[in-house]
């Protein structure tokens, strides 16, 4: 499953919170999924994985929501919430001796704001807590790559479709995010 996050600029029918504004990132909670989620988060996966799937010549109108309902986790999933309302979801599920970082989907409003840094944050102060190394894939060109780069994941291996990105224990540790210029 892809992890990325996309800046797709793609338009959403996903309602998104009214704030957006960047003082607002810090504003956000993570709770604990629900399978009554599942909907909602295969619809955000659809809209922000369409650009970059379209690109690679992957994107199935069906596909896209089924992979998503075939893996999702409510018991490794957190909803991204902004003052109550839903703004994306993120996954850390167990595998293989790591921890995989999946479905990490912000709607595109709340996108370019910095929550997506802070909920990385947040997650990966967890798994560093642990002493796990985290794994991912993100697709081929997706934007969010940066993000994950710049929070300490390497790239492990690559296909035409996908990055296989890890990052060790504490590897972001001092990293300072400095706005883009």
């Amino acid at each position: 499953m892809n992890a990325g996050t996309t800046e797709s600029g793609t338009r959403s029918d996903i309602a998104a919170p009214a704030w957006a504004t960047p003082a607002h990132a810090e504003a956000w909670a993570l709770r604990s999924a629900e399978s009554a989620d599942i909907e909602a988060v295969a619809e955000l996966r659809a809209t922000v994985m369409r650009a970059d799937l379209e690109r690679l010549g992957r994107y199935d109108e069906h596909r896209v929501r089924q992979r998503l309902r075939d893996s999702f986790s409510p018991r490794h999933s957190s909803i991204i919430t902004i003052d109550g309302e839903f703004a994306g979801c993120v996954t850390v599920r167990p595998a293989e001796g790591r921890l995989w970082l999946e479905h990490f989907y912000l709607a595109p409003l709340c996108q370019g704001r910095g929550l997506g840094s802070a909920v990385l944050r947040t997650v990966l102060e967890r798994t560093d807590a642990q002493g796990m190394t985290v794994g991912l894939n993100v697709l081929q060109g997706s934007a969010a790559r940066r993000l994950y780069e710049r929070h300490g994941f390497v790239m492990e291996a690559q296909d035409p479709i996908d990055v296989f990105m890890m990052r060790p224990p504490g590897q972001g540790r001092g990293v300072h995010l400095c706005p883009a210029t």
